[in-house]
């Protein structure tokens, strides 16, 4: 069964996935849904017909110095919806401070081109977040 990393966004959602074996993680896509959590579960719900999956993995957004934003309650309804939509999927969470930050460093090393960045970022930035959660289980 594989895991599915979400940084879940205003008007964007990147999604990451890991292989079969939860050995690597991959960028899947990154869903536009402008503030329509109808759209990101109707594609979660087409991602679950392609792949098992036992867990979602949601980046929460924490401030540096450790309180809550005012994304985490935002996140937090999103997070009640996908219990609702899926209750037999896990759900964990992850601190996902600098994420985006690692997500922009990385497309600055590759030189990948400004009008890409936008499209990809919040998929980067869900492969950091899957990664450092499927890092803290293997401890």
């Amino acid at each position: 069964m594989r895991k599915l990393g979400i940084d879940y966004g205003d008007a964007r959602v990147g999604i990451s996935i890991t292989d079969g074996l939860n050995i690597t993680v991959q960028g899947l896509e990154t869903i536009h849904h402008q503030g329509n959590d109808k759209i990101v579960l109707k594609r979660l719900e087409e991602i679950l017909g392609q792949y098992e999956i036992d867990t979602f993995v949601i980046g929460m957004p924490i401030n540096m110095n450790g309180t809550k934003t005012e994304r985490v309650e935002v996140t937090e309804k999103f997070i009640h919806k996908l219990k609702c939509k899926f209750p037999k999927i896990a759900i964990e969470t992850i601190d996902e401070r600098l994420t985006t930050v690692e997500a922009h460093k990385t497309m600055n090393f590759l030189n990948v081109d400004k009008k890409k960045k936008r499209n990809i970022v919040d998929t980067i930035s869900a492969v950091y977040i899957l990664e450092t959660y499927m890092k803290k289980i293997q401890n």
